[in-house]
């Protein structure tokens, strides 16, 4: 008898890939390198070279350029207000710092919340999950009180996910100040008086707490402040503010405060002026959470700071209809202004008026995303991302839900305009096309005829 051996096969087997034995190499993802530093990329990792390309310019601190100008007033007014005994400058300014900065540095230092809409991935720049470009200059002011300064103004380039328009770029420049006061110069004819509420203990932590919203709970003051304290502050702050929308914009300008709310001061306000028939705002200040204070290792005083963005009030005095010209190496924007001019004397007169060019980009939605949850930022900055400065402005158009297919389209306008000559129609085409297939490619979309 012949015995056979008889094997029983899983049929479900059969319809399994078979794999070699020889193993592949993992890909291993190149780090990003910014200023000449490594750093390991991950699902947070958003930041492209056309942004790269910006840091390092120092548009503000190049001669005769327009926010070097508007930069050096604001600081000649510190200089002018506040003098120590001495006659010298009181306040310091720091305009050198790197913009690259921690998650810890520009968010949990202000006491930003966790939920706060500024840390999405689609509001800032981000290296990775541990690092970002800073989104403002706020970011070093904890770090540069607990380096001893208390009076300082910090000038620099900030980067934020944006709109796309003539007044809006994913790079800007800020100016930001910190004025701390102790007791001993704030009630200097007072000696009765005191900054903290007798019932207030160093370092407590329940002394201020968020809300829901991550508003301070009390709207008026901190309460660790007394109400002589918090005034008398506040009058400081807001008279040196005024003197500095004066010093800029002449004596006869109308302004107005506006309550308003930040989440690294208690309370907060914002300062508008009168122009082209509305109310503009240009800058946000307050007195400074004690929390942070009392991290940077300073007691008895209150604070004050404020930030300012440089591009706004160019804009403004010198009449610029397009933020992208501040980056602008044309000699015929350039030679216009000139520190030794009057503020007259430097209205911005354009070079030549070069024609627009729009083409749209439309599409239906994957299931992923609906009208109302379709990362519009992230797409602007691909926009910006793939057509650089060519693009000066982008703007929905259209939103559609085809009932019958149950499906959700956008259609985006994009208007495409050199600074410095006219576009053929061949560059936007190419161009516009690069943008579609970068769309489809990040968003999984299917593009409409």
């Amino acid at each position: 008898m012949i015995l056979r051996r008889v094997f029983i096969v899983n049929p479900a087997l059969l319809k399994c890939r078979y794999f070699s034995s020889t193993a592949k190499p993992l890909k291993v993802q190149e780090p990003l390198i910014v200023n000449n530093a490594k750093y390991k990329r991950d699902d947070w990792t958003n930041l492209k070279p056309r942004i790269q390309s910006y840091m390092n310019r120092n548009i503000y601190l190049q001669d005769h350029h327009p926010l070097s100008i508007i930069r050096k007033k604001i600081v000649d007014h510190f200089y002018k207000s506040f003098v120590t005994n001495r006659g010298s400058p009181l306040f310091s300014v720091v305009d050198n710092l790197s913009p690259i900065v921690t998650l810890e540095q520009n968010f949990d230092s202000l006491l930003i919340p966790a939920n706060h809409v500024s840390r999405k991935k689609t509001d800032s720049f981000y290296l990775n999950r541990n690092f970002m470009l800073r989104a403002h200059c706020t970011a070093h002011q904890l770090d540069l009180l607990k380096s001893g300064l208390d009076n300082f103004l910090v000038i620099g380039d900030v980067y934020r996910r944006d709109e796309i328009d003539s007044t809006h770029f994913p790079v800007f420049h800020q100016v930001d100040a910190v004025r701390t006061i102790r007791r001993d110069k704030l009630f200097a004819n007072h000696e009765d008086l005191e900054i903290f509420e007798p019932n207030y203990v160093t370092n407590s932590e329940s002394i201020i707490t968020n809300d829901a919203n991550g508003k301070v709970a009390e709207a008026g003051k901190q309460p660790c402040h007394t109400l002589e304290a918090v005034k008398l502050a506040e009058h400081e702050l807001k008279t040196v503010l005024v003197g500095l929308v004066k010093h800029l914009f002449g004596d006869k300008i109308k302004y107005r405060w506006v309550d308003a709310y930040f989440p690294f001061t208690q309370p907060s306000f914002e300062l508008e002026i009168w122009y082209n028939n509305q109310w503009l705002e240009v800058l946000g200040a307050g007195i400074i959470r004690n929390e942070i204070l009392e991290k940077s290792g300073i007691s008895n005083s209150i604070g004050w700071a404020f930030g300012i963005g440089l591009e706004r009030l160019a804009m403004i005095l010198y009449n610029i209809p397009d933020i992208r010209l501040f980056w602008s190496t044309d000699s015929g924007f350039l030679s216009q202004f000139d520190e030794s001019r009057t503020t007259a004397e430097m209205q911005y007169k354009p070079v030549s008026k070069y024609n627009q060019c729009y083409m749209d980009v439309s599409f239906w939605l994957p299931d992923t995303y609906t009208l109302d949850n379709f990362p519009v930022n992230s797409f602007y900055a691909l926009v910006r991302e793939a057509g650089g400065d060519l693009v000066e402005q982008v703007k929905i158009i259209d939103r559609f839900f085809h009932s019958k297919e149950k499906k959700n389209s956008l259609c985006f306008r994009i208007i495409y305009r050199h600074m410095e000559r006219d576009l053929t129609k061949d560059e936007v085409n190419v161009v516009h096309g690069q943008i579609r297939d970068e769309v489809k490619k990040e968003f999984n979309v299917t593009h409409r005829i």
